[in-house]
């Protein structure tokens, strides 16, 4: 690449850095000296310290919702990609097909809309099981609660899971199938099996892009439960929008890129082992 071409090459690329920097590098950096600095610009830790006395219930449930909610999330997904791939009905195939990736496309915030009229006490879900007479009137409960975060994370992220796990178990050797087939195996026995430790990667880059997101989210907790506990990012928002405290709203950043950063390196390790030489 000669001289010209490099720097036709940096004024093309120079927008998109610029906007990084300006959406993301700068708002990290500043975060980050923010969480770690007293009131007189000297080094301290007691940022940190309040976030832990206030908030370690609220740090303890945002991670088991989120584990939580990848655990279902990668049940459904792999359930929905199976009955793709490996499906032998044309009928479900060809609904599932067309209706499992409608929620791809609908924003968190509708989707927590969404979920607060259908899981509430008198919501469409339990308005329909006691049309059904499945259930009485009084016997209907809320589930906008720890419950409502859960189902609301799958029921959005499940689509993405699946359709990646679907173009991996699409791409795999059908031969490698059929011979458990032939073999006598059930379907569901070679999808867990033969296909699934083939596509284990795929499934685990999906399960790590939705574990950061669904930790990221804030309409869904805000909208979905308003009780206590409550997941990080409405403690950060509230310690902003209440008191106006960015070094503890700062800090609280801080231990969700740490454990944002812990599903990657788990991550990273799983799949360095897997290629490391034997």
């Amino acid at each position: 690449m000669s001289l010209s071409q490099r720097h036709l090459a940096l004024i093309l690329i120079a927008p998109g850095l610029m906007l990084v920097a300006a959406l993301f590098l700068y708002p990290l950096c500043f975060s980050l000296i923010s969480a770690f600095s007293g009131p007189d610009g000297s080094f301290t830790l007691q940022w940190f310290a309040k976030a832990f006395e206030l908030y370690s219930t609220d740090i303890v449930f945002t991670v088991v919702i989120v584990l939580a909610s990848c655990a279902l999330t990668a049940l459904a997904a792999i359930v929905i990609a199976g009955t793709l791939t490996l499906g032998e009905n044309p009928y479900i195939v060809g609904t599932l097909k067309a209706l499992y990736r409608w929620p791809l496309f609908i924003p968190f915030i509708v989707a927590a809309q969404c979920m607060r009229t259908f899981l509430a006490k008198n919501g469409l879900m339990n308005n329909t099981f006691v049309s059904l007479g499945l259930m009485e009137p009084l016997q209907a409960v809320s589930f906008l609660d720890w419950r409502g975060i859960i189902a609301t994370f799958v029921w959005k992220q499940t689509p993405f899971v699946a359709l990646l796990l679907a173009g991996a178990l699409a791409s795999i050797d059908r031969a490698t199938l059929e011979a458990g087939r032939n073999l006598g195996a059930s379907r569901m026995r070679v999808l867990i099996e033969l296909a699934l430790p083939q596509v284990m990667p795929t499934l685990l880059v999906a399960l790590v892009l939705s574990f950061v997101t669904m930790l990221s989210v804030l309409s869904v907790p805000m909208m979905v439960s308003g009780s206590q506990p409550t997941m990080l990012t409405v403690d950060m928002a509230f310690r902003i929008n209440a008191y106006g405290d960015y070094a503890t709203a700062n800090a609280l950043g801080v231990i969700t890129y740490l454990i944002s950063a812990g599903a990657a390196i788990l991550y990273l390790k799983r799949g360095m082992s897997q290629e490391a030489p034997r």
